[in-house]
């Protein structure tokens, strides 16, 4: 059975949103069935888009880009975010996760929001997306994976202080992200016996307890406990020495500690290609793995490439989930 439609939300509108929706439908159109929520009169100059009232009108439109029209407060000024549009840009998310939890749309792609702008405009609490929407989804916990055709990394903490991670870090959290990842790499991605690799929290992995005892106290038991059950897993690993060709074909996703000891490796491997998939909610999501860029919002000169590869993501994670 063919899934709905893509709900692609445009995201923070002053930044490179917009331009990456247009240019991801002139490259996607005939490949991967989406539509935008947002407000079309942020769209570029010259924009050929069409209004839609509900996700199965998308392939009627023909070239013209459907849209799902979420109305913002003010004027386009690309570059320079307007609190005042927070709350449309937070209803778009809203949307478009009803529209996914009802079964009307295939999934969720998000391009990039400004957290920053959504405080000052709406009082928005959530470190980032992926809270949000597991809180939207009514989760318990999800995990962030940053996924590209050469590696797949999970931050088991995500968005807090460096000094925050070592009290967060739990054997209970590991074993939940871990457990989450290898059912997602099998469920969702199609592979029969995820091979995992996990990283130490210190340098070296801690060097036998000279350089801190994490990996002997917390990271090991959990890896012995989970291979015990007939989980593919190896770890703690020194994180310095797992991300090279050759270490990156003995596994289909590294676990690491907390936010750059994952992004860092990917971003520098594959910046363009990379894309943050949620694992753990009832429905799809994925995101293109940047940021606003509000330098080069309305120039044209963003590049689309992580977006596109989002939404071809996305449509493959629904077409598996059926």
């Amino acid at each position: 059975m063919t899934p709905p439609p893509i709900a692609l939300t445009i995201g923070e509108p002053a930044g490179i949103g917009p331009e990456l929706a247009v240019a991801a439908w002139k490259t996607l159109c005939d490949e991967v069935p989406f539509f935008l929520i947002g407000d079309p009169a942020h769209l570029p100059d010259g924009t050929e888009w069409t209004e839609i009232a509900a996700p199965d009108e998308v392939n009627r439109t023909g070239s013209a880009l459907p849209v799902l029209v979420q109305p913002f407060d003010g004027p386009r000024y690309p570059g320079v975010p307007q609190p005042a549009q927070a709350k449309g840009v937070i209803t778009a998310i809203e949307r478009a996760v009803a529209l996914s939890l009802s079964g009307k749309a295939g999934g969720v792609c998000t391009l990039p929001i400004h957290k920053m702008a959504l405080q000052d405009g709406a009082g928005f609490t959530f470190p980032g997306h992926t809270e949000f929407l597991a809180h939207l989804c009514d989760c318990d916990d999800v995990v962030m994976m940053l996924a590209s055709p050469e590696l797949r990394v999970v931050p088991v903490t995500i968005h807090i202080p460096l000094e925050a991670v070592k009290a967060a870090l739990t054997d209970t959290l590991l074993e939940t992200r871990i457990r989450i990842t290898h059912d997602a790499l099998r469920d969702q991605f199609g592979i029969a016996a995820p091979r995992l690799a996990v990283a130490g929290l210190n340098p070296h992995a801690g060097e036998g307890g000279k350089m801190g005892d994490e990996e002997i106290t917390l990271i090991a038991p959990v890896v012995r406990s989970l291979r015990a059950e007939g989980l593919l897993i190896d770890g703690p690993m020194s994180a310095d020495t797992m991300f090279h060709a050759a270490a990156r074909a003995g596994y289909d996703a590294a676990i690491c500690m907390y936010h750059d000891q994952a992004l860092i490796p990917i971003k520098t491997i594959d910046f363009d290609r990379g894309v943050n998939v949620t694992l753990g909610l009832p429905i799809v999501r994925t995101s293109p793995d940047h940021g606003t860029a509000f330098d080069l919002a309305g120039t044209g000169q963003a590049n689309p490439t992580s977006t596109i590869e989002a939404l071809r993501m996305a449509w493959q994670l629904a077409q598996a989930r059926g």
